[in-house]
């Protein structure tokens, strides 16, 4: 699985799975050994005085309440800061510019 801000072919998947209260565990939620190098996220990080991976965590918290992460880590600093994403608050225009991501990013490559 691809980052999910930016591949957001399973968008019906996880509403279909809301509606019927059914968590949604993705895979690779930050995008594995490839995470997503995009300046939007960047920037939405830097005014947030955040990681871009922390941005990444809260959009898909906020993206709905049947996302299950389990982003993984063997450092305990990377799992704090993972932790730390969950305190973050996305505006709605925040939200919106994060959005944004799927159309910079291009299609899914599978």
């Amino acid at each position: 699985m691809l980052l999910l801000v930016a591949h957001r072919h399973d968008d019906a998947l996880v509403a279909d799975l809301a509606r019927q209260g059914i968590a949604y565990v993705p895979y690779f939620p930050l995008g594995g050994f490839t995470p997503l190098q995009s300046s939007t996220l960047s920037d939405v990080a830097t005014r947030l005085g955040a990681t871009p991976m922390q941005v990444a965590l809260a959009w898909l918290l906020h993206r709905s309440p049947n996302i299950l992460l389990i982003p993984g880590t063997k450092s305990v600093a990377h799992l704090r800061e993972n932790l730390a994403a969950g305190q973050l608050t996305l505006s709605p225009q925040t939200l919106t510019e994060l959005d944004g991501i799927a159309a910079e990013a291009g299609p899914a490559k599978h």
